[in-house]
């Protein structure tokens, strides 16, 4: 007997998380005869979550673990792409093409489209906070607010999103990176005493970990950096505000305040972490009013699904597709200059850019083929990389 409500890595690459409906088809397909009419399946989305205008595409590399094995051909944007739900010509923009017969993988697609859904999401709201923080450091701490079984996964794409580091230990373990945090408040009530938890913290982790006290458990936060500053002098790195929403008040205030305090007493060293209920909107104010860097964890872990459909458009080679749908397999080509793509057929010949006139390369390349992977899967840190790139291209 199982003791958590969660799938196992095989029962979900058997197809076990399936809607029920997609069994039934398999049934019907089986005692028909039709298990090997293969079609092309795209994956769209109509539009994105908040107004969103772009998106950061996330679970690519656990597609590819899902998908392999499967008689299928399977082509895909590189984890990590910008993308936007429409083409600059105004159709629907595929993030990942399966070709093969629909008997195969249909009792996969509810796998296939949570897989990408959820991490693109979190991918996506992440991007949008190392924007909003003009690239300052920060750090995901939303895996508490979350279901454990999924926690690396939620630190994965937050990290792959932008952030500089996660706090989770195994999140962090299966990415090849250290895990990083603070102190709790847990720490300081039970000294009962600031100064002394604060000395403990420095006395025993070790010396590569920063100094970055907590100060606002039973004091002013101004007061408690400044003890932090007096008590640490030059070890200290950083203090953290984690001001619960009760006494905060205007929380870009008490971030100047400090840092006005600290600079008059010479410690201009020490920067100012911010924590605590932050978003897109409050990390932009806190950015400009003087944090150095932040900790950002509900509205990330729980940031709202990219919602994308799995629509078939082709079926034994003859283009067919739902209303609302355009058929046909299709090709996805980007100038990397304008930020612009253009979805085209196929068997379409190579565009120019509309913009620039400049030259477009091919964004659905293959991931996998008679479903042995083909793509290199490369590290979380070089999709990351990846990501930060388009990003500050795209704030250019």
């Amino acid at each position: 007997m199982r003791r958590f409500y969660i799938a196992t890595e095989e029962e979900i690459k058997r197809g076990e998380t399936t809607d029920v409906y997609f069994e039934r088809t398999r049934m019907i397909l089986k005692a028909k005869g039709m298990d090997k009419v293969r079609v092309v399946a795209e994956i769209t989305s109509s539009k994105l979550p908040n107004e969103w205008e772009w998106g950061v595409l996330c679970g690519i590399e656990e597609e590819a673990k899902l998908l392999e094995g499967y008689p299928v051909n399977v082509y895909a944007m590189p984890e990590g792409t910008i993308f936007r739900p429409h083409s600059y010509n105004g159709v629907k923009v595929p993030v990942l093409v399966i070709e093969g017969p629909y008997f195969s993988f249909a009792h996969l697609e509810t796998a296939i489209l949570g897989l990408i859904c959820q991490a693109s999401g979190v991918a996506t709201a992440a991007a949008r906070i190392k924007r909003a923080a003009k690239f300052k450091p920060v750090y995901a701490f939303g895996i508490r607010r979350m279901h454990p079984a999924i926690a690396p996964m939620l630190d994965r794409a937050a990290y792959i999103g932008g952030f500089d580091g996660v706090s989770g230990v195994l999140g962090a373990k299966l990415m090849g990176i250290k895990p990083v945090g603070t102190m709790p408040h847990a720490l300081i009530i039970l000294f009962e005493n600031q100064v002394k938890a604060w000395r403990a913290f420095d006395e025993v982790i070790p010396k590569e970990v920063p100094r970055i006290a907590l100060v606002d458990t039973f004091y002013d936060e101004k007061i408690e950096a400044l003890m932090a500053a007096e008590a640490l002098k030059e070890k200290l790195n950083a203090v953290r505000l984690d001001t619960p929403g009760s006494r905060r008040g205007d929380f870009t205030e008490i971030v100047r305040e400090v840092r006005w305090e600290l600079d008059l007493r010479g410690y201009r060293h020490v920067k100012i972490f911010v924590s605590g209920g932050l978003n897109e909107n409050t990390v932009r104010k806190l950015s400009e009013a003087g944090a150095d860097a932040f900790g950002v964890g509900t509205s990330v872990s729980n940031a709202p699904t990219i919602d994308f459909a799995m629509d078939i458009v082709e079926v034994e080679g003859k283009p067919v597709a739902k209303r609302g749908k355009m058929a046909g397999r299709k090709q996805v080509w980007r100038c990397h200059e304008c930020f612009i793509d253009i979805v085209l057929p196929a068997n379409a010949e190579k565009p120019r850019c509309p913009k620039c006139n400049g030259e477009m390369s091919e964004m659905l390349k293959p991931l996998i083929i008679n479903g042995e992977i083909v793509a290199e899967l490369p590290s979380a840190t070089e999709i990351r990389n990846y990501v930060l790139e388009q990003l500050r291209k795209l704030s250019e």
